[in-house]
């Protein structure tokens, strides 16, 4: 496995100190946001996380190698280049043997975070079963990963754009527990509540942590969801929101848009539909979810440490 995976100088020295590490996506880099916002996001988010004392592994694929941690440089260059392949668990074998270039999307950083044994990734939202899925079978494979992969996901829900009932629907078959942080409904990516319920509501990263270390010390294998609501300042309208993803939703059809490309063109529509307020919103929760997923992932870390003592 040494040939395949690289870690940074920062994410090496933390895991000699045995310091608290979160993982970071970098899809979010290459595909989610346009130049140079994206890059100066990534790095805000980085050094929100060492700000709570824990250290960033924004994760990636480069030159046929998985990267744990990236150096400025290397953000930088994926920030801008064009030939990223968007890669998914399917995609990794082939990036790799191929020495090209890969953003690894929730399900890919996720694996790349267990080999890593990163417990704790911080993203936006996280995919799900899209709608008319009944019908073009059109499901996630970040729904299969959180069955998987003994990853906890620090998120703002599913993302607005899915069928999040069904969405659920899979977790619940999986097993994958959906805890809200500090909220009893599940948030909607932009906006801070849906129709459906949680499964457990939980108060501090304290709680969050003896979660997880509970799970998977009992071997209950697969991931846990933490929702986190979007900041109140930045939530979007939930009626204005609906009425955006139909749009962008009845386009998509009309196109032909579907698989991996959906979800890149419908998030691109909802910010050309928002005049740009959906990238703000974006930009804020994922902030938010990287201050809490820092926190829990300190508790966590320190939670493995008394007991190891």
């Amino acid at each position: 496995m040494h040939s395949y995976v690289e870690y940074s100088e920062e994410v090496k020295e933390a895991k000699r100190k045995g310091m608290a590490i979160v993982a970071l996506e970098s899809t979010i880099i290459s595909h989610g946001m346009p130049y140079p916002q994206n890059v100066k996001t990534a790095r805000e988010v980085e050094d929100i996380i060492r700000s709570k004392g824990a250290v960033p592994a924004t994760i990636a694929i480069l030159n046929g190698r998985i990267k744990i941690g990236l150096s400025q440089e290397e953000l930088e260059y994926l920030g801008q280049a064009t030939d990223v392949i968007k890669a998914s668990r399917r995609d990794i074998p082939y990036i790799l043997a191929s020495g090209k270039d890969g953003a690894t999307t929730v399900a890919a950083t996720m694996i790349c975070a267990e080999l890593a044994h990163i417990p704790v990734f911080v993203t936006g939202g996280i995919g799900g079963v899209h709608r008319n899925a009944e019908v073009t079978l059109d499901i996630s494979a970040d729904l299969e990963e959180l069955a998987v992969s003994n990853v906890a996901v620090v998120c703002a829900g599913a993302k607005s754009i899915l069928d999040i009932g069904l969405t659920l629907e899979y977790l619940e078959t999986k097993g994958v527990p959906v805890l809200g942080y500090r909220t009893d409904s599940l948030p909607a990516f932009y906006t801070r509540s849906s129709p459906y319920s949680v499964n457990y509501k939980v108060e501090t990263p304290e709680e969050t942590a003896g979660i997880l270390k509970a799970k998977w010390e009992l071997g209950l294998k697969g991931g846990v969801v933490v929702a986190n609501p979007i900041p109140e300042a930045d939530a979007m309208d939930e009626q204005e929101m609906d009425h955006i993803i139909e749009t962008a939703l009845k386009e998509a059809d009309s196109e032909g848009i579907k698989g991996k490309e959906a979800t890149p063109f419908l998030l691109g529509k909802v910010k050309e539909l928002t005049d740009g307020r959906s990238l703000t919103a974006n930009i804020a929760l994922v902030k938010h979810n990287a201050q809490i997923g820092a926190d829990i992932a300190v508790r966590y870390a320190e939670l493995v440490q008394i007991e190891a003592v």
